[in-house]
């Protein structure tokens, strides 16, 4: 599974703090007309989490885990220039690597350590009271980050995760038929321990890249498209840059801007047969993805301190996007949810759709329903032949779609509800399907 967001490098450097018309704005790109990147002031207020944070609901008492291969080598003081510059609490953080850390390429080592600091930093800055906990897989090949995976659920009796983030996929037919069926096994353990599951949908739109890395197909992400996951796709969240006041949303789709395919994952798996609870809102038989969102942007996207000095890069500010930065902020609200609860809330799918296919809905959600989509145009021009584009997305309407799921969240409604809602262990299945796999390795979204 690879770095940083796939075939794009989903990250803009924007210098060195210099703005400061109030404590939580630091970067010019804050005050431009739309925001162009935010910090954690403008996500929590855009997203309804900084009510819960004013509640004294901060995640205190659980756990975030997060696998991620390779790690960072700079995490620990790019934690602590994020924490300084932004006014929160240092992050209570566990880092282990418990296979050992190969080596790699300095390109592949870059995209994953901008992927680290990515997904600590913004669990953190959602869920500033929770502990985290950093398991480093030994590479980025599919059975590498399986182990590191089983890890958090053989070890549950003293890593007492709470919620699992995970940033990476690959296009399903890419993964070895055994792996996916072992880790379709590995997570239905973990949903009966009460882990909530979460992966990022994809950053390739409607397309993955294909097994040998040539071209782009039609396809959906694994671990994403698992029906004991919740699935986290990409949206362009257009937010007030100083107060954070939510706009609007509509589907991330950025592939015109790079020349390549950078989109929201989603569409139907051709693994996994549709589970019980998407059948009020869709006719497919088979599973399909996203089933929420979350900013994906990356010129609208989340303020990251990391020195990439060590992969020959510049030290500084970034904002990134991908659906990458969607999952672990999901993870911080699930464990502010679990905090609500007392305990785990164990597997969210069921009470999302329960909600979200009701009238109700708005109140838990902004509907994404513009008619925007993940489709990828044309890539020719800019890839050569042949590359397996256009391809043929799909569009955001009101309720549940392929583009943005129920799209994002409304925290100060949806994290009490989903402390009530929560099924712990009786998330349904669904039969894996035949593949034709060759053993891949995940890339990071």
């Amino acid at each position: 599974m690879s770095p940083a967001t796939g075939a794009a490098s989903l990250y803009d450097a924007v210098g060195q703090p210099t703005v400061s018309s109030s404590g939580s704005v630091h970067f010019g790109c804050q005050l431009s007309t739309p925001a162009g990147c935010y910090g954690p002031d403008q996500i929590r207020t855009a997203y309804g989490i900084q009510p819960l944070l004013n509640a004294g609901y901060d995640g205190s008492g659980r756990t975030i885990a997060i696998v991620d291969a390779y790690g960072s080598p700079t995490l620990n003081a790019d934690l602590s220039t994020f924490d300084s510059l932004w006014g929160l609490p240092e992050v209570n953080l566990q880092v282990v690597a418990p296979f050992g850390i190969d080596s790699t390429s300095a390109t592949n080592g870059a995209g994953w350590a901008g992927e680290t600091t990515l997904d600590v930093s913004w669990a953190h800055a959602v869920a500033p009271g929770a502990k985290i906990l950093l398991v480093i897989a030994k590479s980025n090949d599919d059975a590498d980050i399986l182990k590191a995976t089983r890890w958090i659920s053989d070890n549950f009796a003293t890593t007492q995760a709470d919620v699992l983030s995970q940033s990476f996929g690959e296009a399903e037919r890419c993964m070895d038929p055994g792996l996916l069926t072992r880790q379709h096994a590995l997570f239905a353990k973990m949903t009966g321990q009460g882990i909530t599951l979460l992966a990022s949908s994809g950053d390739q739109g409607a397309g993955q890249p294909t097994c040998d890395g040539s071209a782009y197909f039609k396809s959906t992400s694994t671990p994403a498209s698992d029906p004991y996951v919740t699935s986290v796709g990409g949206t362009d969240l257009i937010a007030e840059g100083v107060s954070g006041a939510y706009k609007s949303e509509s589907t991330w789709n950025e592939s015109n801007i790079f020349g390549d395919a950078v989109a929201g994952g989603g569409g139907v798996s051709i693994i996994y047969s549709r589970p019980s609870y998407q059948a009020p809102v869709q006719k497919s038989d088979m599973r399909t993805v996203p089933d929420v969102s979350y900013n994906a942007a990356v010129f609208q996207g989340v303020l990251t301190h990391w020195d990439a000095t060590p992969f020959g890069r510049p030290s500084g500010w970034y904002r990134f996007g991908g659906t990458s930065a969607g999952s672990p902020q999901w993870a911080g609200i699930v464990a502010i949810a679990d905090q609500i609860a007392g305990g785990r809330i164990g597997s969210i799918n069921k009470a999302l759709y329960d909600v979200g296919k009701n009238h109700d809905a708005s109140t838990y959600f902004h509907d994404v329903a513009d008619g925007s989509s993940n489709s990828i145009p044309d890539l020719t021009p800019f890839q050569g032949e042949p590359f397996g584009t256009p391809i043929e997305g799909f569009t955001a309407v009101t309720g549940y779609d392929l583009a943005t799921g129920f799209g994002s969240p409304i925290a100060s409604a949806l994290a009490p509800y989903l402390a009530k809602n929560g099924s712990r262990g009786s998330n349904d299945s669904a039969a894996v399907g035949s593949s034709n796999g060759e053993h891949g390795s995940k890339h990071s979204h």
